[in-house]
C-alpha cells in the first residue's frame, strides 16, 4: 500500500493473481483464531463442496456521484458483517455499504477525514481509520481516527507521529498494531532508501472508551540488514498470542512484536526467489511467452496473514528491488514451508488475466494476502494487483496449499475481506477510469453449493507443461463439422496472430490448441509486408473468424487510417494456419476508410458459391448516419456489393457511439450480429443480439467518391438484450462484446474482448444462451 500526500498523487497499488488450475504444492495451518484487520469474522461453521461466486458489485461512486472518482482501497466490515467500511483515498473519506442483502448492497454515507485514509480495521463497535495528514515526505504526520459505525461520529482522534499505512486488531480486541511507513520520496534522486524520518510501528491499547486510549512506540532502527536505518514498514497482521507481523518491504524484512510488552522477539530478512518459465520481457505488440529465468528475486512482501499462530503468509509484490511474483508460508521463526513461484503468473495466463505489459516489472504483481476459516475449511486468498483475481487455497495440508478456484475482481484489487459468519469474502478494487469504462467497486462473492460460475474459459498446457497464452479474443465461429469445437481470434494488441481451438462441450470451455498464422507463400508480403514479422508470422487486427464449408478458415483483419494506413483485409488461412490469399476493398470503397472498419466475417455456401458477409462497425465516409455496412463478397468472381443495417441511436447517459461487432450465418439468407455501444459499468446501455434476412434485396457496389450510397435497408429483429446475461455474472457490464457462434442446434455462444488486461480487468466471459436460434 502506499498513500499519498496533499497535494501529491501517487499510484496506489492493489492485487491480481493468477495461477494453474489443480492442486499446487504449499504449506499449511492449524487453523487457529488469529488477528483480523476488518474485525472478528474469520470462523464459521459452513459445509465442505462449496464454491465462491461473485453476487454483487458495488460501485464506490454510489456515495458520492457519478462523475466523481474514487478509490476503494481497504475494506473491513461491522461485527455483525451487515455493514461494509471501506477508505476512499480519492475523496478523503470513510464510506459505508449495508450488506444485510448482500446480493443488493446500498450506500448508506461518508464520513469526512482530515487527510487520506490508508486503512481502516474495526474494534467492537468502532472503526479505526488510519490518515495521512503529512505536509510532505519529510514533515510526516498522521492521526488514527476512530468512528462510531452505527452513528457515524467521530469518537476520538489519536495523534500517530508519522504518515500511516496499515492497521490491524487483536481478535481479543485489546490492541491495534499500526504499521508507520513514512514512506520514501521516489522521485528524491534515485528514490531508494535510506529518507528521513525513519518509519515504526504503533501500539494502541484499546482499554475503556476511544478518548482514553494510548499509544505506545515500537522502533525498528537497526533491524534491517539493507536499509537498518530507513525499516518503512508496510502491513501488519496479529495472531490470538497478541504477536504482530510486520512487513519491511523496501528492506526485504519481517519483523515479530509482542504487543503486550511492545518487544521485538524475531525478525529477518524474507529472502528470494528463482524463477523459471516466467515472461520478464515487454513487447509491442504483446507477445505472452513464458520461456525466461529469473534467479535470486527479493520478494519484497506487502500484504501478510496470520495463517495459525506459528504460520503466516505473505503476498510478494516487490517495490524497490524485488517481487518475486509469488506468495509464501513462513513459519514464525523464518522457516519458508511454501512457496508458490511461477504458479500464480501461470494461472493468470491460463486464464487469459495475464498482463503482458507488466511482464518487464512484477508480472501479476501479489499484493494482499487475507486468511479465513470456513467451517472446517481453511482458506487463504492471494489478490493479485496486476492480473485482476483473487486466487483461493485450501490450506488444510500444511505442506501443500491446494489452488480451488480463482475470482474475478475490479480493476487493482488491493482490500480483501474474509466474512465466514456469512459465507461472504470481500474485494475492493481501487482503479477508477469511467473514460476507460471501469469503476472502483467492492465485489462481493458468496460461498455456495454448486458450480463456479468463472472462469468461462481456460486454456491447457502446451506440450512444454506450460499454459497456452491467451487473451482480447475478438471473434468466434463453429467447426463446421465437429460439434462441440469452436474457434477464436486475438487482435492487433498481440502480435504473431494465431487462431485458437475451443472444446465448448466442457465448462468451463477449454482452449485445447493454437494455430499460429504464417505467410509461406508470400501472399500477405506482396499485399501488407508491414504486417509479416521476419520469420514469416503475421500482425494482424484479426476482428472476425469464420469456417470454411471446404475446410480452413477466413479472417478478417481491420484496416487503420492513422497513423499509418493499413487495408482492411479479409483473409484466407488453411487449417494449419498457412495464408492461402488476401482480399481488399474495392479502391472506391477504401477511398471511404475511417477506423471502424471489418468486424465480423461469415461464410455462405461453398466451392464456386462460396460468398463471404462482412460486418462493418461504424460509418465511412459519405455513409448516412445511424446506416453502417454489410459487405457482400463473392470469392469466385472478387465482387464486392454491400446493404446498409440500421443502427440504435447511442442510449448511454454518457454519450457514446454504436456499432457491430460479430455477424454469422444462420441459413436461409439469414444472419445474426452483435450491436453494442462502447460504454461500461453503469453507462452500458446497448449489448443485443440481432437477425435479419437480405432475401429480396439486391445488393449494390460503392458508386463513386463523394457521393452517397444508395444501399439497400436491411430490417432488423431483436432477439435478445445481452444486458440481464451480463449482469447475472455479478461484475460490472463489460464492453467489448466482441464473439458471436450458433451451434448446430441453434444455441448461441458470445463472448467478450477484455483488451489484453490493459485498463480492463481482464475477465472474460464467454455466454451460452440455449436456444436461442432454433
Amino acid at each position: 500500500m502506499k498513500a499519498a500526500f496533499k497535494g501529491l498523487r501517487l499510484t496506489l497499488t492493489s492485487l491480481t493473481v493468477s495461477m494453474a488450475l489443480g492442486a499446487m504444492p504449499t504449506a499449511g495451518t492449524t487453523g487457529e483464531r488469529h488477528a483480523n484487520h476488518h474485525g472478528d469474522h474469520r470462523h464459521h461453521n459452513s459445509h465442505a463442496n462449496k464454491v465462491f461466486n461473485r453476487i454483487a458489485t458495488f460501485p464506490v461512486f454510489n456515495n458520492t456521484d457519478i462523475d466523481t472518482a474514487t478509490v476503494a482501497e481497504i475494506v473491513a466490515a461491522s461485527r455483525d458483517g451487515n455493514t461494509l467500511i471501506y477508505t476512499d483515498s480519492e475523496n478523503e473519506n470513510l464510506g459505508f455499504v449495508d450488506i444485510t442483502d448482500p446480493a443488493n448492497p446500498s450506500a448508506t454515507g461518508i464520513v469526512d477525514l482530515n487527510g487520506e485514509p490508508t486503512s481502516v480495521a474495526v474494534a467492537g463497535r468502532y472503526a479505526l481509520a488510519t490518515v495521512n495528514t503529512s505536509f510532505d515526505f519529510i514533515n510526516t504526520s498522521g492521526e488514527l481516527v476512530v468512528v462510531n459505525i452505527e452513528s457515524r461520529e467521530v469518537a476520538a482522534t489519536l495523534p500517530l507521529g508519522g504518515q500511516p499505512d496499515s492497521v490491524a486488531v487483536s481478535p481479543d480486541g485489546r490492541y491495534a498494531a499500526i504499521a508507520i511507513e513514512n514512506e520514501r520520496d521516489e522521485n528524491l534522486g534515485s528514490g531508494e532508501p535510506p529518507q528521513a524520518p525513519a518509519g515504526f510501528l504503533v501500539i494502541v491499547d484499546l482499554e475503556g472508551e476511544p478518548s482514553d486510549w494510548r499509544t505506545r512506540t515500537v522502533d525498528f532502527d537497526g533491524l534491517a540488514d539493507l536499509f537498518p536505518g530507513d525499516a518503512e514498514p508496510e502491513y501488519v497482521d496479529i495472531n490470538s498470542r497478541n504477536i504482530a507481523v510486520v512487513t519491511l518491504q523496501e528492506n526485504n524484512h519481517i519483523v515479530l512484536v509482542q504487543l503486550n510488552n511492545g518487544k521485538v522477539i524475531k525478525h529477518y530478512n524474507a529472502g528470494s526467489v528463482d524463477l523459471e518459465a516466467v515472461d520478464a520481457t515487454e513487447e509491442d505488440p504483446a507477445l505472452i511467452s513464458l520461456t525466461e529465468s529469473l534467479e535470486g528475486v527479493a520478494r519484497e512482501p506487502d500484504g501478510v496473514t496470520w495463517i495459525s499462530n506459528n504460520r503466516f503468509a505473505t503476498a510478494n509484490e516487490g517495490d524497490l528491488f524485488g517481487g518475486s511474483r509469488s506468495f509464501s508460508i513462513f513459519k514464525r521463526n523464518g522457516k519458508v514451508k511454501f512457496e508458490s513461484g511461477n504458479t500464480l503468473d501461470h494461472q493468470a495466463v491460463r486464464l487469459g488475466h495475464y498482463p503482458d505489459h507488466r511482464s518487464g516489472n512484477k508480472g501479476s504483481e501479489p499484493e494482499n494476502v487475507e486468511y479465513g476459516r470456513y467451517g472446517n475449511d481453511e482458506l487463504l486468498f492471494v489478490g493479485s494487483e496486476r492480473a485482476n483475481l483473487v486466487f483461493v487455497y485450501g490450506i488444510k495440508n500444511k505442506n501443500r496449499p491446494r489452488l480451488l478456484q480463482t475470482l474475478p475482481t475490479g480493476v487493482a484489487p488491493e482490500g480483501l475481506l474474509a466474512i465466514p459468519d456469512r459465507d461472504l469474502f470481500i474485494a475492493a478494487s481501487e482503479k477508477d477510469d469511467r473514460g476507460a469504462k471501469f469503476r472502483s467497486v467492492l465485489n462481493i462473492y458468496q460461498r455456495q453449493h454448486g458450480r463456479a460460475d468463472y472462469p468461462t474459459i481456460r486454456s491447457a498446457n502446451r506440450d512444454d507443461g506450460t499454459p497456452i497464452p491467451w487473451s482480447a479474443l475478438s471473434g468466434l465461429a463453429m467447426d463446421t463439422h465437429k460439434r462441440g469445437i469452436a474457434y477464436s481470434i486475438h487482435d492487433s494488441l498481440y502480435q504473431q496472430s494465431r487462431i485458437y481451438t475451443l472444446n465448448v462441450r466442457h465448462r468451463p470451455a477449454i482452449i485445447t490448441g493454437e494455430t499460429v498464422l504464417h505467410d509461406t507463400l508470400g501472399v500477405m508480403s506482396a499485399v501488407e509486408p508491414a504486417l509479416v514479422n521476419t520469420d514469416g508470422t503475421v500482425n494482424l487486427d484479426q476482428e472476425g473468424i469464420a469456417t470454411r464449408a471446404g475446410g480452413g478458415f477466413w479472417i478478417a483483419s481491420e484496416g487503420d487510417d492513422a497513423p499509418l494506413l493499413f487495408r482492411n483485409l479479409l483473409v484466407r488461412v488453411a487449417e494449419d494456419g498457412q495464408i492461402e490469399d488476401v482480399v481488399t476493398l474495392p479502391a472506391s470503397t477504401t477511398a471511404r476508410l475511417k477506423r471502424f472498419g471489418f468486424e465480423g466475417v461469415t461464410s455462405v455456401g461453398e466451392g464456386e458459391e462460396e460468398t463471404l458477409f462482412v460486418a462493418f462497425q461504424r460509418e465511412w465516409e459519405d455513409d448516412p448516419d445511424g446506416l453502417v455496412r454489410i459487405g457482400r463478397y463473392q470469392v469466385a468472381s472478387g465482387e464486392w456489393t454491400f446493404y446498409y443495417y440500421p443502427l440504435e441511436a447511442p442510449l448511454s447517459e454518457n454519450g457514446g457511439w454504436v456499432g457491430l461487432s460479430d455477424i454469422t450465418a444462420l441459413g436461409d439468407d439469414e444472419f445474426a450480429v452483435i450491436e453494442r455501444d462502447n460504454q461500461g459499468g453503469p453507462d452500458a446501455a446497448i449489448k443485443r443480439l440481432y437477425r435479419f434476412s437480405v432475401a429480396g434485396l439486391t445488393p449494390l457496389a460503392d458508386p463513386a467518391i463523394g457521393t452517397t450510397p444508395a444501399f439497400p435497408v436491411i430490417t432488423k429483429t431483436l432477439v435478445r438484450d445481452l444486458m440481464p446475461d451480463l449482469a447475472a455474472r455479478g461484475g460490472q457490464i463489460l464492453e467489448k462484446i466482441e464473439g458471436l457462434a450458433v451451434t448446430h442446434r441453434g444455441n448461441a455462444l458470445v463472448v467478450n474482448d477484455n483488451d489484453g488486461v490493459d485498463d480492463s480487468n481482464g475477465e472474460t466471459q464467454l455466454l451460452r444462451l440455449m436456444g436461442l436460434f432454433d
